[in-house]
């Protein structure tokens, strides 16, 4: 019998392969076990995603670059800009991560959340990949929905500490979809594709300034556009210790961050798709405890909502 309101997406397969990393790809299966150690959830809460097909990356991604990565040919210029090491099973992946971000975002619009333990990887372009990201999860799950009639609509909110310029070029000109990225400005990426609504922060800024930008951001967001889906990207890095960013939130803000999307957008009625995306805390148990964390304020907030329903035996 399930014991949570939604489905965790899961699968073994995600881990990227990377060996020694400051990305700790093997942060997924930790951050699984985590919830199971913690009787957060059960086995009958995982859903097993099927890897996304290629007619599914193509929605977003150019022939040339899925070819090049299915066949190990990229160039070294490529594979210098991913900034992670190739093999087969990088690929096999990004693929699985696709399809969990796919079936996570289905499962939102069943059952108000819908959570991938993976995924997030804002930073891939259609005819590349950079920052450790070769394909976009994030807007091959919002083209197939699409394309299958599913969805007309969606907004991205991106609270990796990175912007998300992937994501922000893919959907530039396509007013069907909403990008939102709150950010360090003086991060990577140097160049930083607009998207609908940047919020662009100064080194060092915390908790406070963090969730008061957010909130009016959002509140504003939503004013003038209207989606049928959101999908969150909940990066863990904007954590105060986290090796990669330089903003300075602590474990408490994070949590904050994550009520006030997750329960601000089930609030107005608009499923939520959570995606994790980045995390790379000095100590990789603060990285497990933020994003399993992440899964415990989603329950939360659906449970204390009219969308929450008691979970189907």
């Amino acid at each position: 019998m399930r014991t949570l309101p939604f489905q965790l997406v899961y699968h073994d397969g995600y881990d990227l392969n990377l060996g020694e990393h400051v990305f700790p790809s093997q942060k997924f299966r930790w951050i699984k076990d985590a919830l199971v150690r913690d009787r957060f959830a059960g086995p009958e809460d995982f859903a097993t995603p099927e890897p996304a097909t290629d007619e599914d990356v193509l929605l977003v991604h150019e022939a040339g670059w899925v070819k090049r990565l299915k066949t190990g040919t990229l160039t070294y210029h490529e594979i210098l800009r991913l900034e992670i090491p190739y093999s087969k099973r990088m690929v096999e992946a990004f693929w699985l991560a696709a399809g969990g971000t796919i079936l996570a975002a289905r499962l939102a619009l069943e059952e108000g959340v819908g959570f991938n333990l993976g995924g997030g990887f804002h930073h891939a372009f259609p005819a590349h990949g950079e920052g450790f990201c070769a394909i976009n999860d994030i807007a091959i799950a919002i083209r197939r929905l699409q394309r299958d009639g599913a969805i007309r609509r969606a907004m991205v909110v991106d609270c990796d500490v990175h912007h998300g310029n992937g994501t922000a070029a893919i959907f530039g000109a396509d007013r069907s979809v909403y990008t939102l990225s709150i950010h360090q400005f003086n991060n990577y990426p140097q160049e930083k594709p607009l998207s609908d609504m940047d919020i662009h922060l100064a080194d060092g800024t915390g908790d406070a300034e963090y969730l008061d930008r957010l909130s009016n951001g959002l509140k504003a967001a939503l004013t003038v556009f209207h989606p049928e889906l959101i999908v969150y990207v909940a990066g863990a890095d904007p954590y105060c210790e986290d090796q990669l960013g330089g903003l300075c939130l602590t474990l408490e803000g994070l949590a904050s961050r994550d009520r006030l999307v997750i329960g601000g957008v089930l609030d107005r009625g608009i499923p939520v798709a959570v995606v994790l995306a980045g995390g790379y805390a000095a100590n990789v148990t603060d990285t497990v405890y933020i994003q399993a964390g992440t899964a415990k304020v989603a329950k939360e907030a659906l449970e204390s909502r009219a969308w929450g329903h008691p979970p189907p035996p």
